[in-house]
């Protein structure tokens, strides 16, 4: 699957929000503006100043969206809470090339919150995968005590974990030490 570079940033700018929140096995690390300061420098946003405690509590509720549009049951229900996701963040297509960056469309009006940029692009890009028929690469790790999400990139769609040194080791690991368990005993 071919996915341009802006497309895969802000898929990645989309899961590191949905692993910000509580549900993945670990805090939620997305409850005050320091927080989300780190959050916008780690994802390189551009155009966002200052922020604020509306901020955080419009960037929660876009994690919110974007958690059930991981969850949606078919791409009907995923395709109308993309709809619903980019018509509230006021989509404004714009050619730009800033930041040393070649020529590429932003989905957001200059000047918009946090939770509208990332609910224009971060939609678009998901709607992108939709389009494709690709929706299937939208993951949840397969470990049983990780909820963390993931855009299952491979090419053969395979990947089960968030991280196949963390998860999907400690996972083969104690399958292993299980079955020798079983032949020690047996």
């Amino acid at each position: 699957m071919l996915i341009n570079h802006d497309t895969r940033h802000a898929l990645d700018v989309v899961v590191d929000l949905l692993n910000t929140a509580p549900d993945t096995g670990q805090a939620d690390t997305l409850r005050d503006v320091d927080e989300l300061r780190a959050y916008v420098r780690r994802n390189h946003f551009s155009g966002v100043d200052e922020l604020d405690d509306k901020d955080v509590a419009a960037i929660r509720h876009v994690r919110e969206q974007l958690g059930l549009i991981f969850e949606a049951p078919d791409v009907r229900t995923a395709s109308e809470l993309i709809n619903a996701l980019v018509a509230q963040a006021g989509t404004t297509p714009q050619l730009t090339d800033h930041d040393g960056h070649d020529w590429h469309v932003h989905y957001f009006a200059p000047g918009a919150s946090v939770a509208d940029h990332l609910a224009a692009d971060g939609g678009m890009a998901l709607g992108f995968l939709l389009v494709a028929g690709e929706r299937e690469r939208l993951r949840r790790c397969a470990a049983p005590d990780c909820r963390r999400a993931f855009i299952d990139l491979s090419r053969n769609r395979s990947r089960r974990y968030c991280d196949s040194r963390t998860c999907g080791n400690r996972l083969h690991v104690a399958a292993y030490r299980a079955r020798q368990r079983e032949s020690a005993g047996g």
